[in-house]
Order: structure tokens, then sequence, then C-alpha cells
């Protein structure tokens, strides 16, 4: 993705490239970046959306854990050339393995912040509409992540393979 140089005046001079990941600083100093980029989402929510502060802040500690913890922390990536297939593996799998207590109400959580940051994203200009919105709905299907949760739960001796197989983090080995 290039740096778009239509962004609204909110995130004016935000440049997309500074959000790529390549050695250790890098990925401190785009956690400090994603931070300032959730303080904007809470100023858009609790002032454009009228949210109430609590709500927000719920909102934008779910996201911080999706973009903090998986995207930027394990997967080393630019937070703006996210792709729904990558919400999938983080609540069909990432989430559930690297949870004590895996659940669908924590999780709805997460997702309903990671959907409301790209959205802001969208409104910005930052990321495409249809982007946002293929990550919006990968954020709400929550029958398939209750599925994948009770799938885990019910593993037995050698079904771990099959359970990760059928959300990989990774694209299977041609």
């Amino acid at each position: 993705m290039t740096d778009r140089s239509g962004a609204l005046p909110l995130l004016q001079g935000l440049r997309i490239s500074d959000y790529n990941i390549h050695t250790l600083d890098d990925e401190i100093r785009v956690e400090k970046l994603c931070v300032d980029l959730l303080r904007h989402l809470f100023q858009d929510l609790t002032v454009r959306g009228k949210m109430p502060s609590l709500e927000a802040g719920l909102l934008c500690q779910g996201a911080d854990y999706f973009l903090r913890e998986f995207v930027i922390g394990n997967r080393h990536e630019n937070l703006f050339t996210v792709q729904a297939e990558r919400v999938r593996q983080f609540a069909g799998h990432w989430y559930i393995i690297r949870t004590p207590e895996p659940n669908l109400e924590e999780l709805r959580q997460i997702l309903g912040g990671t959907a409301e940051f790209y959205l802001f994203l969208g409104r910005q200009g930052l990321v495409a509409t249809d982007i946002a919105a293929a990550i919006v709905s990968a954020c709400r299907e929550f029958d398939y992540y209750r599925q994948r949760i009770d799938d885990f739960w019910d593993i037995e001796n050698d079904g771990y393979a099959a359970w990760q197989q059928a959300c990989p983090l990774e694209p299977a080995a041609d």
C-alpha cells in the first residue's frame, strides 16, 4: 500500500511506511505510533461518536490487544496492510492458543475494538473502505470463533494438528 495524501486533518501527515517493521527498534517505534493512533480512535469515538468514555476505552483496549500483541508483536506487520484473513487467524487460532481461558465474551471486545479501529482508518482514508468492511465482517464471525473455541476444548489425543490446520496461522507450503 502506498502512502495516501488524502488523509483527513486528524491524521494528516501520517506516513504508512513509518509502520513497517524490520528490526526490534522498528517494533518499539511502531508500538508507540500505534498507541497514538488508538488515542485518536478514542477521541473519535467519544467526540464524533458521542460514546461514553468507558465504552470507548474498552474498544480501544480490544484493538490494542489485536494490534500490539498480534499484528505488531507476533506477525511484525504493518497494521495498515492487514487483511480480513489476519483477523480470522487471530480470533480462530492465535487468541485461542495464547489465552489461558479463551472465551467469546473477551474475544467480542477485542474484535469490536478491531472493527472500530479499521472503520476509523477507513474514514480517515488510510485503508480502503472495502478492506475495512472485510475486516469488520471477519470481526463479526462469532459463530465460527465460538466453534473454534469449543473445538479446541474438545481436542483429544492427536487432534491438535487437525484443529490447527482448520485455521492455520501460516499458509500451507507449496
